[in-house]
């Protein structure tokens, strides 16, 4: 099956990368290869390793590259990329490009059970293997339930909407999709109803639980730097607050310099920055993309500068 995805922030990103002809970049979350595609233009005498997790993606990433004497196509999870990038003995690089979060082909395939508008296997397993959706909603306790839709969908009726799980899967199993947006529907207020659909945060906390995204995004910001030479530079695009605030904050770490108290005379801790911010201000869709791609309202892309 062909991995379709429309890159988000597709120009911006590769801008911001500031290519080099003979460097070697990282595409830690490469989907369709839209991004990693642009860059492979780029490149001459110079590497990209694409990565991703889902089988579908690894396979049209392999059949479209297959010819490209620069491209590396691997199938793993972008948080390991200092392991992968080691077994091929490379050990640093110019650039990594993160584009996180759930691609179009997973949401659009029903099969996968990623989305809320088709009636499917409740699964939302970006590798295709491990625990599905199904197992999680129905093995957690209540607490766990909740604080997963409190903290990872932010969403304000997690109390309401886990006890509402765990009253339905004392009567069946709940198996598909529907039956879980059925069951967030039916306990929150009626007002949320009419506000998009009310099993959205639900979904999206759901999701990155199975996947362990935020986990896999910490760890990917990790290795990435530490892969960066002195001058390369780490882009990566998100979609919501959850991952925006994550990569905020570890970007601001490594631009902050000395953390002494202010009222200190001289500075005793010796730290220095190790990176720059190339854009100060996160990067957002312009009215055109957003024209052509409603998903892109969201996306919010960072880049900085190792020093």
């Amino acid at each position: 099956m062909e991995f379709s995805h429309k890159p988000v922030l597709l120009n911006e990103a590769i801008e911001g990368l500031a290519i080099k002809e003979n460097g070697i970049y990282v595409d830690g979350t490469a989907g369709g290869g839209g991004h990693s595609s642009e860059i492979l233009k780029r490149l001459r005498g110079g590497t990209l390793i694409s990565i991703d997790r889902d089988p579908d993606a690894i396979q049209t990433l392999t059949q479209r590259f297959c010819k490209n004497e620069n491209s590396i196509v691997v199938k793993g999870n972008f948080g390991d990329m200092r392991e992968i990038l080691a077994q091929r003995k490379l050990y640093r690089v110019d650039g990594v490009l993160l584009d996180i979060g759930v691609s179009s082909h997973q949401l659009d395939t029903a099969e996968r059970g990623f989305s809320f508008h088709e009636d499917a296997p409740l699964d939302m397993r970006m590798s295709q293997k491990g625990t599905t959706a199904a197992e999680l909603v129905n093995t957690l306790p209540f607490e766990e339930l909740r604080r997963i839709l409190f903290e990872y969908g932010e969403e304000k009726y997690a109390g309401s909407i886990a006890k509402g799980i765990i009253a339905a899967r004392e009567e069946k199993p709940i198996e598909t999709t529907f039956e879980l947006a059925e069951i967030v529907k039916a306990n929150v207020p009626q007002r949320v109803r009419r506000d998009g659909h009310p099993a959205r945060k639900t979904f999206q906390a759901i999701r990155i639980a199975v996947n362990d995204e935020l986990g896999a995004l910490k760890r990917g910001l990790e290795n990435a730097f530490e892969l960066l030479g002195s001058g390369g530079r780490l882009a990566v695009i998100t979609f919501h607050s959850l991952e925006d605030r994550i990569v905020k904050q570890q970007m601001a770490a490594w631009c902050q310099g000395c953390t002494c108290p202010k009222d200190f005379p001289v500075c005793v801790c010796g730290n220095t920055p190790k990176a720059k911010l190339v854009n100060k201000k996160p990067i957002c869709a312009n009215e055109t993309e957003l024209t052509e791609n409603p998903r892109a309202r969201s996306a919010k892309l960072r880049i900085c500068e190792k020093i």
